[in-house]
Protein backbone atom coordinates (compact mmCIF):
# COMPACT_ATOMS: atom_id res chain seq x y z
CA UNK A 1 0.00 0.00 0.00
CA UNK A 2 2.91 2.26 0.81
CA UNK A 3 4.34 1.78 -2.72
CA UNK A 4 0.93 2.40 -4.27
CA UNK A 5 0.73 5.81 -2.69
CA UNK A 6 4.26 6.66 -3.97
CA UNK A 7 3.61 5.34 -7.53
CA UNK A 8 0.43 7.37 -8.11
CA UNK A 9 2.12 10.77 -7.59
CA UNK A 10 5.03 9.64 -9.75
CA UNK A 11 2.72 8.60 -12.59
CA UNK A 12 0.78 11.87 -12.29
CA UNK A 13 3.97 13.91 -12.30
CA UNK A 14 5.25 12.03 -15.37
CA UNK A 15 1.97 12.65 -17.18
CA UNK A 16 2.11 16.38 -16.40
CA UNK A 17 5.71 16.48 -17.65
CA UNK A 18 4.75 14.77 -20.94
CA UNK A 19 1.79 17.16 -21.51
CA UNK A 20 3.93 20.16 -20.62
CA UNK A 21 6.74 19.09 -22.98
CA UNK A 22 4.25 18.52 -25.86
CA UNK A 23 2.74 21.98 -25.32
CA UNK A 24 6.21 23.56 -25.33
CA UNK A 25 7.05 21.74 -28.54
CA UNK A 26 3.89 22.95 -30.24
CA UNK A 27 4.47 26.49 -29.06
CA UNK A 28 8.06 26.54 -30.25
CA UNK A 29 7.01 25.27 -33.70
CA UNK A 30 4.03 27.65 -34.18
CA UNK A 31 5.75 30.90 -33.16
CA UNK A 32 8.11 31.20 -36.13
CA UNK A 33 5.26 30.48 -38.59
CA UNK A 34 3.09 33.20 -37.05
CA UNK A 35 6.02 35.59 -37.05
CA UNK A 36 6.81 34.74 -40.66
CA UNK A 37 3.20 35.32 -41.69
CA UNK A 38 3.15 38.67 -39.92
CA UNK A 39 6.36 39.70 -41.72
CA UNK A 40 4.90 38.70 -45.09
CA UNK A 41 1.65 40.53 -44.39
CA UNK A 42 3.55 43.65 -43.26
CA UNK A 43 5.77 43.49 -46.32
CA UNK A 44 2.71 43.15 -48.55
CA UNK A 45 1.07 46.17 -46.88
CA UNK A 46 4.23 48.22 -47.29
CA UNK A 47 4.65 47.15 -50.93
CA UNK A 48 1.16 48.32 -52.00
CA UNK A 49 1.44 52.03 -51.10
CA UNK A 50 4.79 52.32 -52.88
CA UNK A 51 3.10 51.98 -56.28
CA UNK A 52 0.60 54.83 -55.70
CA UNK A 53 3.08 57.68 -55.14
CA UNK A 54 4.91 56.71 -58.33
CA UNK A 55 1.74 57.11 -60.38
CA UNK A 56 1.02 60.48 -58.74
CA UNK A 57 4.54 61.74 -59.36
CA UNK A 58 4.31 60.96 -63.07
CA UNK A 59 1.02 62.86 -63.43
CA UNK A 60 2.36 65.88 -61.57
CA UNK A 61 5.54 66.04 -63.60
CA UNK A 62 3.58 65.95 -66.86
CA UNK A 63 1.21 68.71 -65.83
CA UNK A 64 4.03 70.86 -64.49
CA UNK A 65 6.56 70.57 -67.30
CA UNK A 66 4.39 69.84 -70.33
CA UNK A 67 1.21 71.89 -70.87
CA UNK A 68 -1.71 70.00 -72.36
CA UNK A 69 -2.37 70.46 -76.10
CA UNK A 70 -5.64 72.23 -75.30
CA UNK A 71 -3.81 74.99 -73.38
CA UNK A 72 -1.22 75.45 -76.13
CA UNK A 73 -3.98 75.72 -78.74
CA UNK A 74 -5.86 78.26 -76.65
CA UNK A 75 -2.77 80.49 -76.29
CA UNK A 76 -2.12 80.42 -80.04
CA UNK A 77 -5.74 81.02 -81.04
CA UNK A 78 -6.11 84.27 -83.04
CA UNK A 79 -8.57 87.02 -82.15
CA UNK A 80 -12.12 86.13 -83.14
CA UNK A 81 -13.81 88.63 -85.48
CA UNK A 82 -17.59 88.60 -85.18
CA UNK A 83 -19.93 89.09 -88.15
CA UNK A 84 -20.83 92.59 -86.98
CA UNK A 85 -17.18 93.70 -87.07
CA UNK A 86 -16.42 92.52 -90.60
CA UNK A 87 -18.62 95.22 -92.11
CA UNK A 88 -19.02 95.21 -95.88
CA UNK A 89 -16.83 92.22 -96.81
CA UNK A 90 -17.17 92.92 -100.55
CA UNK A 91 -15.63 96.39 -100.08
CA UNK A 92 -12.91 94.95 -97.80
CA UNK A 93 -11.96 92.33 -100.42
CA UNK A 94 -11.77 94.92 -103.22
CA UNK A 95 -9.69 97.28 -101.07
CA UNK A 96 -7.26 94.54 -99.99
CA UNK A 97 -6.64 93.51 -103.62
CA UNK A 98 -5.95 97.12 -104.64
CA UNK A 99 -3.67 97.68 -101.64
CA UNK A 100 -1.71 94.49 -102.32
CA UNK A 101 -1.07 95.51 -105.94
CA UNK A 102 -0.12 99.04 -104.91
CA UNK A 103 2.25 97.75 -102.21
CA UNK A 104 4.01 95.43 -104.69
CA UNK A 105 4.55 98.30 -107.16
CA UNK A 106 5.77 100.75 -104.50
CA UNK A 107 7.96 98.56 -102.27
CA UNK A 108 5.59 98.70 -99.31
CA UNK A 109 4.39 95.97 -96.96
CA UNK A 110 2.72 92.99 -98.64
CA UNK A 111 2.13 91.35 -95.25
CA UNK A 112 -0.35 93.77 -93.66
CA UNK A 113 -2.51 96.73 -94.56
CA UNK A 114 -4.93 98.96 -92.62
CA UNK A 115 -8.44 99.37 -94.04
CA UNK A 116 -11.04 101.89 -92.89
CA UNK A 117 -14.63 101.58 -94.13
CA UNK A 118 -16.34 104.93 -93.49
CA UNK A 119 -19.62 103.62 -94.94
CA UNK A 120 -20.19 101.80 -91.62
CA UNK A 121 -21.80 103.51 -88.58
CA UNK A 122 -19.25 105.05 -86.20
CA UNK A 123 -20.43 102.80 -83.35
CA UNK A 124 -19.30 99.74 -85.33
CA UNK A 125 -15.74 98.48 -85.75
CA UNK A 126 -14.61 99.97 -89.06
CA UNK A 127 -10.80 100.01 -88.78
CA UNK A 128 -9.44 96.63 -89.90
CA UNK A 129 -5.91 95.28 -89.57
CA UNK A 130 -5.72 92.97 -92.57
CA UNK A 131 -3.30 90.09 -93.12
CA UNK A 132 -2.59 90.11 -96.87
CA UNK A 133 -0.90 86.68 -96.80
CA UNK A 134 -3.86 84.97 -95.12
CA UNK A 135 -6.52 87.19 -96.76
CA UNK A 136 -8.09 87.70 -93.36
CA UNK A 137 -8.95 90.43 -90.86
CA UNK A 138 -6.82 89.83 -87.74
CA UNK A 139 -7.99 92.78 -85.62
CA UNK A 140 -10.89 95.24 -85.81
CA UNK A 141 -11.57 98.40 -83.84
CA UNK A 142 -13.52 101.63 -83.61
CA UNK A 143 -12.26 104.77 -85.37
CA UNK A 144 -13.58 108.33 -85.17
CA UNK A 145 -14.18 110.67 -88.11
CA UNK A 146 -13.58 114.42 -88.18
CA UNK A 147 -16.15 116.91 -86.85
CA UNK A 148 -15.54 119.35 -89.75
CA UNK A 149 -15.22 122.06 -87.09
CA UNK A 150 -18.80 121.57 -85.89
CA UNK A 151 -19.84 120.61 -82.38
CA UNK A 152 -20.61 117.06 -83.51
CA UNK A 153 -21.54 115.20 -86.70
CA UNK A 154 -22.91 111.65 -86.62
CA UNK A 155 -22.11 110.89 -90.26
CA UNK A 156 -18.74 111.73 -91.83
CA UNK A 157 -18.04 114.43 -94.38
CA UNK A 158 -14.73 114.61 -96.21
CA UNK A 159 -12.33 117.38 -97.22
CA UNK A 160 -8.67 117.84 -98.15
CA UNK A 161 -8.64 121.52 -97.18
CA UNK A 162 -6.37 122.80 -94.43
CA UNK A 163 -8.14 123.71 -91.16
CA UNK A 164 -11.29 121.91 -92.36
CA UNK A 165 -11.36 119.49 -89.39
CA UNK A 166 -12.72 116.80 -91.73
CA UNK A 167 -11.49 113.31 -92.51
CA UNK A 168 -9.98 112.68 -95.96
CA UNK A 169 -10.60 109.61 -98.12
CA UNK A 170 -7.87 107.85 -100.12
CA UNK A 171 -4.65 105.88 -99.68
CA UNK A 172 -2.06 106.79 -97.06
CA UNK A 173 1.43 105.64 -96.24
CA UNK A 174 1.82 105.07 -92.50
CA UNK A 175 4.91 107.08 -91.60
CA UNK A 176 7.14 107.59 -88.59
CA UNK A 177 6.14 106.90 -85.00
CA UNK A 178 6.41 109.88 -82.64
CA UNK A 179 5.02 111.22 -79.36
CA UNK A 180 3.05 114.41 -79.79
CA UNK A 181 0.10 116.41 -78.50
CA UNK A 182 -2.09 113.28 -78.20
CA UNK A 183 0.64 110.92 -77.04
CA UNK A 184 1.86 108.03 -79.20
CA UNK A 185 1.11 108.67 -82.86
CA UNK A 186 1.94 107.69 -86.45
CA UNK A 187 2.38 110.33 -89.14
CA UNK A 188 0.37 109.87 -92.35
CA UNK A 189 1.37 110.77 -95.92
CA UNK A 190 -1.52 111.21 -98.36
CA UNK A 191 -0.99 109.29 -101.63
CA UNK A 192 -4.00 110.60 -103.60
CA UNK A 193 -5.28 114.01 -104.72
CA UNK A 194 -8.13 113.77 -102.20
CA UNK A 195 -5.74 113.50 -99.21
CA UNK A 196 -2.53 115.14 -100.47
CA UNK A 197 -2.54 117.73 -97.64
CA UNK A 198 -2.72 115.13 -94.83
CA UNK A 199 0.89 115.57 -93.67
CA UNK A 200 0.64 119.41 -93.67
CA UNK A 201 -2.69 119.22 -91.86
CA UNK A 202 -1.08 116.98 -89.19
CA UNK A 203 -3.64 114.22 -89.84
CA UNK A 204 -2.19 111.28 -87.89
CA UNK A 205 -3.16 107.98 -86.24
CA UNK A 206 -3.42 108.36 -82.47
CA UNK A 207 -5.28 107.00 -79.45
CA UNK A 208 -7.78 108.99 -77.39
CA UNK A 209 -9.74 108.32 -74.20
CA UNK A 210 -13.21 108.93 -75.70
CA UNK A 211 -12.85 105.93 -78.05
CA UNK A 212 -13.81 102.68 -76.28
CA UNK A 213 -12.31 99.25 -76.94
CA UNK A 214 -15.64 97.59 -77.88
CA UNK A 215 -18.45 98.43 -80.32
CA UNK A 216 -21.12 100.80 -78.99
CA UNK A 217 -23.68 100.62 -81.84
CA UNK A 218 -26.45 101.88 -82.04
CA UNK A 219 -24.76 104.74 -80.16
CA UNK A 220 -22.37 106.95 -82.13
CA UNK A 221 -18.70 107.66 -81.49
CA UNK A 222 -17.03 110.93 -80.53
CA UNK A 223 -15.43 113.04 -83.32
CA UNK A 224 -11.79 113.83 -84.06
CA UNK A 225 -10.35 116.95 -85.71
CA UNK A 226 -9.74 114.97 -88.91
CA UNK A 227 -7.26 112.46 -87.44
CA UNK A 228 -7.60 108.67 -87.53
CA UNK A 229 -8.48 108.43 -83.85
CA UNK A 230 -8.74 105.01 -82.13
CA UNK A 231 -8.71 103.56 -78.60
CA UNK A 232 -5.39 103.28 -76.76
CA UNK A 233 -5.67 99.50 -76.73
CA UNK A 234 -6.28 99.32 -80.47
CA UNK A 235 -3.42 101.76 -81.10
CA UNK A 236 -1.09 99.24 -79.44
CA UNK A 237 -2.25 96.58 -81.94
CA UNK A 238 -1.59 99.00 -84.81
CA UNK A 239 1.86 99.74 -83.40
CA UNK A 240 2.80 96.05 -83.00
CA UNK A 241 1.64 95.27 -86.54
CA UNK A 242 3.64 98.18 -87.92
CA UNK A 243 6.78 96.99 -86.11
CA UNK A 244 6.37 93.43 -87.46
CA UNK A 245 5.82 94.46 -91.08
CA UNK A 246 9.36 95.76 -91.75
CA UNK A 247 8.11 98.02 -94.58
CA UNK A 248 5.70 100.99 -94.60
CA UNK A 249 2.07 99.94 -94.38
CA UNK A 250 -0.68 101.23 -96.67
CA UNK A 251 -3.80 102.66 -95.00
Amino acid sequence: MKYKFIAIPLIAAFAIFIISYTTMEKTSVEKPVIAENVKKATAAKKAKPKKKPKAKTLVLSKSKNKPSPAVEKEEEEPEKITTSTTGNTAIINVLSDKVNNYALENNMSTEYCFLVDMSLPSGRNRFFIYDLKKNAIVHAGLVAHGSCNETFIANPRFSNQSQSGCSSLGKYKVGAFYTGRYGKSFRLHGLDNCNSNAFKRAVVIHGYHCVPDEEIYPRVLCNSLGCVMVSYKFFDKISKTSNRSGKPIVL
